[in-house]
């Protein structure tokens, strides 16, 4: 009964997602390379720290041996070993190449595209100084740079470390957006039969079969049946939205209360789904301010780095110095110009500030927006899950009869206590009162009744009035005896684009409950908080009108905009 229940609720949808499978991401393009995009993510911040802690070990005795260092701890020559140069040079080449080697890589990426940056800078550093100490083991007359170059590379290796572990939840983010979809499809063979296929597998023109409470597996049509879909994790519009023969429906969009026979018209990097995921990645490969500045500075440092250290080398020549002193503190300016704190810098503030803004709630995905936060002048908020709770829950009940509020909404309770199915729980929800129900029956597409301590309720939709002749003024054959203010009340709530309905008792229309997304309590006080510092609030939603307004209106923003689809809000926004 439970389930018939809660499939011919009126206007209920299917917000419940089903305990299926989650998406097999790998076979579903392109928004199957969010989870392989994530992967190599996940994949280059272990590589990061693999190659830190093993240059850093290595480092130790590279410290320890070095000449310089043992003066500065006075030690003298007590760790000198009788090779102590070519341990020093075996021990530097490991971490050169091994912890090195993603900035050699870079500086021909960078090279390659002809934007030299950071990793340029880098690379032409420990390059110049593991080349040069190199040549001071095998004979040239200078002091080797082997701590300065091991330290070098162990500090770059930390910042790029601990950038990229601040930005994962951006990647995050994107796989959540793909586990919308399902793994597999119903589809509709020639002949009716019904097979499972990957999502990969479906192409425009395939019909699939689309069962109660399972996700829509690709954007398309409806060519038959009927049922209420939730659309609000795509689009935002928190009602139930009814789809019929000829409606187009969303791919992750979930299935209410109906099954549904869907043509697909969209796939892979056409569908709606994956439009999103690309506005999202693009935000998330966006780079800070702080960032380009920093890729500026270390292009003009390399430039200086590569410019000081031959004119060094020209200039102590003409002075009437050897070369190996000239070439001795050339390399030393190269070096030096190559500053540890401009790696290490820019990734710490990065991965501070990501730090503490999710610690109050905030996922940064585009830093350089981040960093003109200080300056803004107005909020713009969306609405589902944002403002409101994004599910439906008991606004208001109004009593039309012989009954009050309270046993209005007692009476509806105790027939939809029976229900599973979302709306039908929001109202059982909406009071802890019980009473003994017994011959529950769903009235088909319509909604449900069942006798009540002895007394026939029925909770219908507006629908079910019309089609029985009646309306507010009362079932046929009865005399009008409710309220005008009551019917205003109702045709205000309809108004605002609540869903609305109806506790019949013994055939006569008793009271009115209205359902919506409720709105966060403490959305109100936080938008009083904005407008005190002086900063408009808006909200972009893709519900209706009327529902915009209404919440606009109890949370107290200054504007709102209705209606408007995902791919469009950005345009929205500029």
């Amino acid at each position: 009964m439970k389930n018939s229940a809660a499939k011919h609720h009126p206007g209920h949808s299917g917000m419940d997602m089903p305990p299926g499978k989650t998406s097999d991401m790998a076979r579903h393009q392109p928004v199957g390379r969010v989870h392989v995009g994530h992967g190599v993510h996940v994949s280059m911040i272990a590589d990061f720290r693999r190659r830190f802690w093993v240059s850093v070990v290595l480092t130790v005795p590279v410290l320890l041996l070095s000449g310089q260092i043992q003066q500065w701890l006075g030690l003298g020559h007590a760790l000198t070993l009788p090779d102590g140069g070519y341990v020093l040079l075996a021990l530097s080449s490991a971490v050169f190449f091994y912890g090195g080697w993603p900035f050699l890589k870079g500086i021909y990426d960078e090279l390659k595209s002809r934007q030299p940056g950071m990793m340029t800078l880098i690379a032409v550093a420990i390059t110049t100084a593991y080349v040069y100490s190199s040549a001071t083991v095998f004979g040239l007359r200078g002091r080797d740079f082997f701590w300065e170059l091991a330290t070098l590379i162990d500090i770059m290796l930390l910042g790029h470390w601990i950038e990229m572990r601040s930005v994962m939840g951006a990647s995050r983010a994107l796989e959540e957006l793909a586990r919308l979809m399902p793994s597999q499809a119903h589809m509709v063979m020639p002949g009716g039969v019904v097979h499972d296929v990957p999502l990969s597998d479906l192409v425009p023109g395939n019909k699939v079969l689309v069962k109660p409470g399972e996700k829509i597996p690709a954007d398309g049509q409806v060519v038959d049946g009927e049922s209420a879909v939730n659309e609000a994790m795509l689009t935002g519009e928190s009602r139930p939205v009814d789809k019929k023969p000829g409606a187009k429906v969303i791919g992750g969009a979930v299935n209410g209360e109906g099954a549904l026979t869907v043509q697909v018209k969209k796939t892979g990097k056409d569908s709606f789904l994956s439009q999103v995921v690309d506005l999202v990645r693009q935000a998330q490969e966006s780079k800070s301010r702080t960032q380009d500045l920093a890729n500026r500075a270390a292009t003009w440092l390399t430039v200086v780095a590569l410019a000081g250290g031959t004119t060094s080398l020209v200039v102590w020549l003409l002075l009437g110095h050897g070369f190996e002193f000239s070439l001795e503190r050339a390399v030393t300016v190269m070096v030096i110009t190559c500053p540890h704190a401009l790696g290490l810098a820019v990734p710490l503030v990065v991965a501070i500030s990501t730090s503490i803004s999710a610690r109050n709630g905030l996922l940064v995905r585009n830093r350089a927006a981040f960093e003109r936060a200080r300056n803004i002048q107005a909020v713009i908020f969306d609405k589902t899950g944002t403002l409101t709770e994004g599910k439906f829950g008991v606004t208001d009940t109004i009593a039309l009869g012989r009954l009050d509020d309270a046993g209005v909404l007692r009476y509806a309770a105790a027939v939809e206590a029976s229900s599973e199915h979302p709306i039908a729980r929001a109202i059982a929800a909406a009071t802890e009162s019980r009473e003994p129900v017994e011959g529950f029956r769903a009235i088909p597409g319509k909604g449900a009744e069942a006798r009540v301590g002895g007394t026939d309720v029925k909770v219908v939709s507006p629908g079910y009035l019309k089609e029985h002749g009646g309306d507010l003024t009362g079932m046929p054959g009865r005399p009008d005896r409710i309220p005008s203010h009551a019917r205003e009340a109702v045709e205000r709530l309809t108004a605002q684009g609540k869903t609305v309905v109806f506790v019949l008792v013994n055939g006569k229309v008793e009271g009115a409950i209205a359902l919506a997304d409720v709105v966060r309590p403490e959305s109100k006080p936080a938008i009083e908080r904005l407008k005190a510092m002086g900063i408009r609030t808006m909200m972009l939603t893709g519900d209706n009108p009327q529902v915009a307004e209404s919440v606009a209106k109890e949370v107290g923003l200054d504007e709102y905009f209705a209606e408007v689809l995902p791919q469009d809000k950005a345009a929205k926004v500029k």
